[in-house]
């Protein structure tokens, strides 16, 4: 319920005060001159406010404490010591069900969620949830959800004889969202069909006024219709000596729309606007019913469903058929016995799990454990007690200043709290405040509190937070975010040491100007980052680093003429063709050493013939910017069986006894030399360069696949 606080009045005498016993009534008489011209913020008169919230709650459930409590619930507002007089006068059940109220109110005035929230749809069931949580008799739920009606309602009337309600809208958004689904958890239907139907009034006016037209007659005339069908299956079934429940009723409004906009349908496609539910004892008799329904009615075969022998895939059994009466209105007939019934709408099949939100998720055991509870205090079990609701929980919902919740586990802490808000949030808290109090950090947050957290334009976690026995954190999620924090650190810091001593040693070389990317790709990383690291923990060695460093041998340096004439042998004539010319002077390019079938490309070199490339050699780019006319077209010719080439491949492994023995073993048995080989350790890893000199790609592929077989080998491929 809303309140306004207009200023507390003193307590009337104790020495008046009432029994214990006190009703519905008495309790009204004792309230009135403490309401007298009070409204709430919606308009309402309070009292009006309170005989329309005993009204609902009467059908409901009487019960005299809920019912006092209804009428009490604006005291707070007009007394000093309010829960001490109210105590005194009508009892501690009393009491506890006004005061808890109170909070829930508070609460839902902070926690309003706004459509316009990017995660509206999360909040709303944190909503629901902290709600339940919050109670520790849950029948304060049944009083906040008739307190909602009622203003509905009113705001109803209002617009009926021409005024406005400007807060209508804003309300049947959160009704829609939070109070609806709650009704429907508890099995409340009527409480939650009107609710539905007057909220879809205030946000979708069109829609609403154009399915009601429709519908053609009014909400009592279709109740009486609905009983009409009711009573004559009953007295068909009870013909044939089967002991049956039947009840009934016209499907709302709201229900109407959201099906027609789930499923794509018009008003005149629709054929359970009435349904009707029959519960039987037995698995039999559900057939027998069908069959006696099925003679007596005109059926549409189309819509028949047997989902006892095929249940739905959350274990959902019922027949569905749907007849007409003499007039052509259809009806939709449901099946079911209790057994199923009960499944249907207390076990894992229940509405509220696969129609709110699409999913059940969200929903943990104590949830499920309160709603039953509650329904069973609906039902009047006698043995239920209000006590027994309160069902623990193994999470814990706390609310942001601006009344945002917050779903924790239970134990979690100011710390948990910041960084579930955000990370950053929690990397730069100082402090926090709950209730606007200050808390050490390690404070275990309960259900309900307001948590504000003090930050920093900068911060730091603290490694305490890291520490179980201290108590910081509960959440896994926020140990993890720590330790990320920590460990950036610790990488920003050896990326920073690593850039300075490089820079010292690139100036020491003279090749300050050298670019960075293309230097660890040589060294075998693949950021210059990992590079940083890498050198900051002396993982290469200078020799390594000098090497990389130098650039490739241009190709038009003079060779040496043995090797020249070496390679020419070994290559075979008419190995390269030049824009379609054989037999002239060609050489593969150390800095990429092209094989078969490498797309190439020919440079002519001053005096030594023209240099084969890959196209995709890093040389040729910068060629193509510089000196694009010295490119020409090449392709491989026909090959000589003899000829091979060399090849350039990286090998990353584990560093292990016998490890080059293996490797070597292989290129032997894949008659492969190796010409060339550099090393360097990378931590405890071992990266090798190798130079070797294959017949062709496919003896390449089959040597690195062996190599990557081997124990400890990480990586194996071409450079």
């Amino acid at each position: 319920m809303t309140s306004e606080n207009q200023g507390p009045l003193t307590a009337p005498d104790d020495s008046g005060s009432l029994t214990k016993s006190v009703d519905a009534q008495q309790a009204k008489a004792m309230c009135e001159p403490l309401y007298a011209d009070r409204v709430l913020p919606t308009g309402e008169s309070v009292i009006a406010h309170a005989d329309g919230v005993v009204e609902i709650l009467t059908g409901v459930r009487p019960d005299s404490d809920l019912l006092a409590a209804a009428y009490l619930f604006y005291v707070p507002n007009c007394v000093t010591n309010s829960d001490e007089w109210i105590e005194k006068a009508f009892g501690e059940k009393t009491n506890t069900l006004v005061q808890e109220l109170g909070r829930l109110d508070r609460l839902s005035q902070r926690a309003r969620s706004e459509d316009k929230e990017a995660n509206a749809q999360y909040q709303a069931e944190a909503f629901r949830k902290l709600l339940l949580a919050m109670c520790n008799d849950l029948r304060v739920v049944l009083l906040k959800l008739a307190s909602r009606l009622q203003t509905l309602r009113y705001f109803a009337q209002k617009m009926r004889e021409g005024e406005d309600a400007p807060l209508a809208q804003p309300f049947g958004r959160e009704t829609n969202a939070i109070y609806a689904p709650l009704a429907n958890r508890l099995g409340i239907w009527q409480m939650k069909w009107e609710l539905e139907d007057l909220s879809f009034r205030f946000t979708h006016p069109k829609d609403y006024h154009e399915i009601a037209q429709k519908l053609a007659a009014s909400r009592e005339e279709r109740l009486d219709l609905m009983a009409t069908a009711v009573n004559h299956i009953q007295t068909l079934v009870a013909e044939h000596g089967i002991d049956a429940s039947v009840s009934g009723r016209p499907k709302h409004i709201y229900s109407i729309w959201k099906k027609m906009e789930r499923k794509h349908l018009t008003f005149e496609q629709l054929f359970d606007v009435r349904a009707i539910r029959v519960i039987v004892g037995s698995l039999e008799e559900c057939y027998e019913v069908l069959s006696i329904i099925h003679e007596h009615y005109t059926i549409l075969s189309k819509e028949y469903d047997d989902y006892i022998a095929k249940p739905k895939p959350n274990g959902y059994q019922s027949l569905h058929t749907v007849i007409t009466d003499d007039k052509g209105r259809p009806f939709e007939i449901q099946i079911r016995t209790q057994q199923m019934h009960d499944f249907a709408e207390l076990g894992v099949a229940a509405h509220w799990r696969y129609k709110e939100a699409g999913n059940s998720n969200g929903v943990s055991s104590a949830d499920e454990q309160r709603v039953a509870w509650l329904r069973q205090l609906l039902a009047w079990s006698d043995d239920v007690k209000p006590q027994e609701g309160n069902v623990e929980d193994d999470r814990i919902y706390c609310l942001t200043p601006q009344g945002r919740v917050v779903e924790l586990p239970r134990g979690g802490t100011p710390v948990d709290f910041a960084y579930m808000v955000h990370t950053q949030l929690g990397h730069r808290m100082k402090g926090a405040k709950v209730n606007g109090v200050m808390v050490p950090l390690n404070t275990p947050l309960q259900t309900g509190q307001t948590v504000e957290i003090i930050a920093g334009k900068t911060g730091q976690p603290s490694r305490d937070w890291l520490m179980p026995d201290l108590g910081f954190t509960a959440s896994p999620r926020t140990r993890n975010k720590v330790r990320q924090w920590f460990n950036a650190q610790l990488t920003a810091e050896m990326i920073a040491v690593g850039r300075e001593r490089l820079d010292k040693e690139l100036a020491r070389l003279g090749k300050t100007s050298i670019k960075l990317e293309e230097l660890a790709k040589r060294l075998g990383f693949d950021k210059v980052d990992e590079l940083y690291i890498a050198w900051a923990r002396e993982e290469i060695s200078v020799t390594a680093l000098a090497t990389a460093v130098q650039p490739p041998k241009v190709e038009e340096e003079a060779r040496d003429e043995e090797f020249v004439r070496d390679a020419r042998h070994k290559q075979g004539k008419g190995e390269v063709l030049v824009v379609g010319v054989g037999d002239l002077l060609t050489q593969l390019a150390r800095c990429c050493h092209p094989v078969p079938p490498d797309e190439i490309v020919g440079y002519v070199t001053r005096g030594r013939g023209v240099s084969i490339h890959r196209a995709d050699c890093p040389n040729v780019r910068n060629m193509a910017n510089t000196e694009q006319e010295r490119l020409i077209a090449v392709s491989w010719g026909e090959q000589d069986e003899k000829s091979v080439y060399p090849v350039d491949i990286v090998i990353v492994a584990s560093e292990r006894p016998g490890l080059l023995k293996d490797i070597s073993e292989i290129l032997l048995r894949e008659k492969q030399n190796l010409v060339g080989m550099q090393s360097q350790r990378r931590r405890t890893d071992v990266l090798y360069r190798c130079t070797i000199e294959i017949p062709n790609q496919e003896s390449l592929r089959r040597a690195l696949q062996a190599l990557r077989e081997l124990k400890g080998v990480l990586i194996a491929r071409r450079a």
